[in-house]
């Protein structure tokens, strides 16, 4: 059963299926319907979710808030390694603390305090996902500027996306590197299938300093065949500008989705009374 489970996980975690996985999210998610949606209308609801859960602290309404947060995940199609790294990071932040409180004299009463911030970091990271994960980098970009973000922020993102699939080439290139010259300790024990594991962090980690060197090298190159096609000229013109942002529009798509979350949240914050009344 140990040895099928580390089988499993040993087929997992390979850089192909962390590549697969990367590009799928930055690129595989166009005809989704978050993806249909305009990116300012997209920015002002992820404005709302990002800041107004801080200052609520009822777990009914933070609870409908998680709920609908989670929906438009799963509308967005995010890659299942996002939300890996998601759950990993609401459990490390928050998870934990309940498990140690109990260690050290704490009960049951300490669970709604900690649901309590777990639902509000829960929230706010499902909405940025949604935003980031969901959206088309162009599209998101481009909502950025029409927002008044500087230019060079918002060509950061997108140029962030592109570059994805050369980072991840380049990284493989780097492993393969790696294992040329070394050995892999055999895996056909438990005790091999761990060492192995050990293998593959220490060589990812490894490669970060050459990958970091690499990839700045390619960016370079691309900043200065920019740089020679006018880029900077362009991005300083309103004219060009205007024909960059005229793509985006908001209509009856836009407005049902404001719809359905503006009357999701008021059911939200009314359903505390709604259940004091009942009761």
């Amino acid at each position: 059963m140990i040895e099928k489970l580390s089988e499993n996980v040993m087929d997992k975690v390979s850089i192909d299926f962390l590549r697969d996985q990367v590009l799928k999210n930055a690129y595989g998610n166009d005809d989704t319907p978050i993806a249909k949606l305009d990116p300012r209308v997209l920015l002002l609801w992820y404005l709302f979710f990002g800041l107004v859960p801080w200052f609520v602290s009822d777990v009914v309404v933070l609870l409908g808030m998680f709920l609908f947060t989670a929906a438009t995940t799963r509308l967005a199609r995010v890659a299942p390694l996002v939300l890996f790294v998601f759950a990993l990071g609401v459990f490390s932040q928050t998870g934990y603390m309940f498990i140690v409180s109990l260690f050290f004299g704490g009960n049951l009463s300490t669970l709604i305090p900690l649901l309590v911030l777990t639902l509000k970091v829960a929230t706010i990271s499902l909405a940025s996902i949604t935003v980031f994960s969901g959206l088309d980098p162009d599209k998101l970009s481009n909502g950025l500027l029409w927002f008044g973000c500087p230019e060079r922020l918002s060509f950061s993102i997108g140029f962030a996306y592109r570059i994805l699939p050369i980072l991840m080439e380049e990284l493989q290139n780097i492993l393969l590197s790696y294992r040329l010259r070394g050995r892999a300790p055999a895996h056909d024990t438990l005790g091999g299938k761990v060492r192995w594991l050990i293998y593959q962090v220490k060589t990812i980690v490894q490669s970060f300093y050459p990958l970091m060197l690499n990839t700045a090298k390619r960016s370079r190159t691309t900043v200065e065949a920019l740089e020679l096609k006018g880029y900077r000229y362009a991005a300083t013109n309103m004219k060009v500008l205007k024909i960059k942002l005229s793509s985006l529009h908001a209509g009856r798509r836009e407005a049902l989705f404001a719809v359905v979350s503006v009357l999701w949240i008021a059911l939200c914050f009314a359903a505390p009374r709604i259940l004091e009344v009942l009761s």
